[in-house]
């Protein structure tokens, strides 16, 4: 207990350093965090082998997924915040467009560039891991990108519309794997299961929509008999954990296997606790910062755990470049024609597609479902080498994105410690 202790201070510790070294170049916090990990990870000083410095081996970093789920968990129901009646109303039909069709644009540019690479090099690819890789570019990672916009405090409507498209993505990203990843074992085995292709993705969104439905409604009707502040925060991370925690439960009935997306459902109980709660907005604040050390942890371990060995292989880089350029087409242009056919500005048009290239958390989640094909871990070692590209370059990609749209402001340097001095003006000087 006393090393994860010390492992986790001496994190926060390399992550704020970091964050304070690449302010002179204009890097988003979130990119040091990733870097801070890496270079306390296991491939750098966790080498070194001594205990509470860094992360001497991927295991150790596994063993702190009950923080990276938590955060997770914080960062979806802080995501449901941005799905308001007000703005539903203004950007729901544009949000859902967008987020189904440049997902499904950009599995199908990625399947038709991997099976083209299948047949011309039938040896380094499979069939089905060609078609498993094109389900797993759909899905975006919204950790990122909230980080990023709470950060540069960004603001708009592309901001707005990129939140909401983000937190869709992950649904229509379960089913295409779901639906490519049971065709692909089929082309394996000779046998294709209608239950699993189907049935299971639509019962796990309808499961945790409502899960996270009932969770909602529960803490609001919880939150009306606690008026003290401390007391309502606590009771809104309560139900957070709680939503995590029950989102990780899986059972079968009748044969069927029964699951939640932890990400839906805490994005669902933010949705309806802050459209239902007239204070929530105050809440959500609060629960801003009082989640940021934690936020912090989850990236830097996000960056210990990315796998340097994957660049050993140049078969996988090979098929990693061919991976990242056709889903960075299938994003950007796909966010642009969609974006066009709702009438979005075109601020919107140019600018929305860049802000969705992040990808990590739910991408690996999926690579690790699609180990069990006859070549799983060369899937697996692909994603890991797009996530380690994505993760260190999509956070300024969308600050930068952010800032060319005009909703991210200039700022000059502010000191807290000025901020929270005491005003010595001589007005206020009564002797």
């Amino acid at each position: 207990m006393d090393t994860i202790l010390v492992s986790i201070a001496f994190a926060l510790v390399a992550g704020l350093l970091m964050s304070r070294a690449a302010k002179p170049l204009n890097l988003p916090a979130v990119t040091a965090y990733l870097v801070a990990g890496l270079i306390i990870g296991p491939f750098c000083i966790g080498r070194l082998d001594i205990a509470g410095l860094g992360f001497n081996s991927l295991e150790q970093v596994g063993a702190m997924d009950i923080i990276s789920q938590t955060a997770l968990g914080f960062i979806a129901f802080a995501i449901g915040n941005e799905f308001r009646l007000k703005d539903l109303k203004t950007m729901g039909r544009a949000a859902i467009t967008v987020g189904i069709l440049q997902a499904v644009i950009t599995t199908v540019l990625v399947d038709c560039a991997l099976i083209a690479l299948h047949f011309m090099l039938p040896s380094v690819i499979s069939l089905s891991s060609a078609i498993t890789l094109g389900a797993i570019a759909a899905a975006t990672a919204p950790a990122a990108t909230l980080m990023v916009v709470r950060q540069y405090k960004a603001e708009g409507p592309l901001t707005k519309l990129l939140l909401m498209v983000v937190a869709i993505d992950d649904a229509v990203g379960l089913v295409l794997f779901s639906v490519s990843f049971g065709i692909a074992s089929a082309l394996e085995t000779g046998t294709i299961s209608a239950v699993s292709v189907i049935l299971e993705p639509v019962i796990e969104i309808g499961a945790s929509a409502v899960l996270g439905a009932l969770a909602g409604y529960a803490l609001h009707f919880l939150e009306k008999y606690f008026h003290s502040r401390s007391k309502r925060l606590s009771l809104a991370v309560a139900f957070v954990l709680l939503t995590v925690g029950f989102s990780q439960k899986k059972f079968n009935i009748g044969g069927v296997h029964v699951g939640f997306s932890l990400l839906l459902v805490c994005m669902v109980t933010g949705t309806i606790f802050c459209n239902i709660c007239e204070t929530s907005e105050e809440l959500m604040a609060r629960i801003e910062r009082w989640t940021a050390p934690l936020n912090m942890l989850f990236f830097i371990l996000s960056g210990a755990e990315l796998n340097l060995t994957v660049l050993a292989n140049p078969m996988v880089i090979l098929i990693g470049v061919v991976y990242i350029i056709f889903r960075s087409v299938g994003k950007i242009g796909g966010a642009y024609a969609s974006c066009r056919m709702e009438k979005t500005t075109p601020v919107i048009q140019k600018y929305l597609g860049i802000t969705l290239l992040p990808q990590a958390g739910v991408a690996l989640g999926m690579a690790l479902t699609a180990a069990n094909l006859s070549d799983g871990q060369m899937v697996r070692s692909v994603v890991l080498f797009s996530v380690l590209v994505y993760e260190l370059v999509g956070p300024t990609l969308t600050k930068w994105s952010l800032f060319k749209a005009g909703e991210i402001k200039p700022e000059g340097r502010k000191d807290s410690r000025e901020i929270n001095a005491p005003d010595n003006s001589p007005a206020l000087n009564i002797k």
